[in-house]
């Protein structure tokens, strides 16, 4: 049964319309998983080190299709509510132009700046080299990246989510299979990772352009139009937040290798990289909900349907609860062999790793309701809320706990960073939440 924007959410309509972006998101994340899993096992700690530095770098450019993905599909999603479906197309089909021409100009300046920014992050040597390399290769094909973050917020809108599922399960399979013949039978090293991966990218981000330039049987096309600085000036800053949240991801990320190449040198740097990679699974649980829950909250909320807002709000709160505890939980149980999958063949980086995984998940406890928070204002057009609740949580709050907590507790400082951060900004959520109350009739 085909599930519309319009409909009336119960539980069960609510959980099955958002699972296909959950998974969709988790496939996403395979991308750099699977690359993490071949190179530390295959390839060696020096590349897997670089990989792990040289990335924040390569999603920090990708941030844009964040914005444009998540912003544009709120506008959209308002527009449709209004009862316009032509006008909602001519906004879509824009900024899909639009992230093209964007994401050339990025590939240009990247691939100018990539060398001096690993130099900048702490690359010398032989981790330099293989900085270059990975990110040389993923730079070049940053387009197929960025669109493929645009889409999965817009295959929500045109109310096929499943469809976005199928593509993303394709890339991730891709990906999988070409990481395991260019590293493990052609034995390319972090190139054949590269390589892996942007086929994989290029699978989730082209695809869906043959499926919206012809008819179909979504509520969005890619038809001609013109330029439309009104809608490009509303998306960027309404999907803001997302893009800053990201961007801010990035820096901090950066910003923890900085500090553990001080304090515990490569193999610090080594053991936040395999924190990370699980950290990507659960986070993308969450990023999921709110991808595929906005357009919903969007699309009653243009068609002033105070009740169903309502209702939305209420049942996602009590969904990411939940789901804290419950990913909490498993994170806790499963910390030793989701830690030896990525280096177990090192005992002591092993017991590092393991140990600084059970403090940072303690996080997921809290960090829901931050993500849903800023997601719910874009969703509801207001991109100034949504950022500020991004800026405070990442590039206020966490980025004062790298720096201070290191200080203090020492290693253990670097992997609590996140959880003091967490429980910062869920006191500047909860505010937001309460102001909005009764300019937006959620609650």
């Amino acid at each position: 049964m085909r599930i519309q924007l319009s409909d009336h959410f119960t539980y069960k309509r609510l959980l099955r319309f958002v699972m296909p972006s959950i998974v969709m998101m988790i496939c996403t994340s395979v991308y750099s998983i699977v690359d993490g899993l071949f190179v530390s096992n295959f390839v060696g700690k020096t590349p897997f080190a670089a990989v792990n530095l040289i990335f924040p770098f390569l999603m920090a450019m990708g941030t844009i299709g964040f914005m444009i993905g998540t912003g544009g599909s709120a506008v959209v999603a308002i527009t449709l509510g209004e009862g316009d479906r032509e006008r909602a197309n001519q906004y879509f089909s824009f900024l899909i132009y639009a992230s093209i021409g964007l994401s050339l100009i990025l590939s240009a300046v990247g691939l100018i700046v990539l060398r001096p920014v690993s130099v900048m992050l702490g690359a010398e040597g032989a981790l330099l080299e293989h900085c270059v390399v990975y990110g040389r290769i993923l730079i070049a094909g940053q387009t197929a990246f960025i669109l493929q973050n645009v889409f999965q917020s817009f295959f929500v809108t045109a109310e096929k989510p499943g469809l976005s599922l199928k593509i993303s399960v394709a890339a991730g399979v891709v990906n999988f299979v070409m990481d395991y013949v260019f590293i493990v039978l052609f034995g390319w090293g972090v190139a054949g990772a590269a390589w892996a991966t942007l086929m994989g990218q290029i699978v989730g981000g082209i695809l869906p352009i043959v499926y919206f330039a012809r008819e179909n049987e979504s509520l969005l096309r890619l038809i001609p139009c013109g330029f439309n600085g009104r809608v490009l000036w509303k998306t960027c800053t309404n999907g803001s937040s997302e893009m800053l949240s990201s961007l801010s991801a990035s820096v901090v990320n950066i910003l923890y290798n900085y500090q553990l190449i001080r304090i515990a040198g490569e193999d610090g740097v080594a053991a936040y990289g395999a924190i990370m990679y699980v950290n990507f699974i659960f986070a993308a649980i969450f990023i999921g909900y709110s991808i595929g829950s906005g357009p919903v909250i969007g699309y009653h909320y243009g068609a002033g349907n105070k009740k169903e807002l309502k209702n939305l709000f209420g049942k996602s709160l009590a969904v990411i609860g939940i789901a804290g505890i419950a990913l909490t939980a498993l994170a806790e149980l499963l910390s030793a062999p989701l830690t030896r999958v990525f280096v177990g063949y090192d005992p002591d980086l092993y017991a590092m790793t393991r140990h600084g995984f059970c403090l940072y998940a303690l996080a997921f406890l809290l960090s829901g309701f931050n993500a849903f928070g800023s997601a719910f204002f874009t969703a509801l057009g207001n991109g100034v809320v949504s950022a500020a609740i991004s800026f405070m949580r990442t590039l206020v709050f966490e980025v004062a706990m790298v720096f201070y907590l290191p200080a203090l507790l020492g290693l253990d400082g670097v992997w609590l960073a996140l959880v003091a951060a967490e429980i910062l900004a869920l006191a500047v959520t909860g505010a937001f939440l309460l102001w909005g109350r009764g300019r937006y009739g959620y609650m």
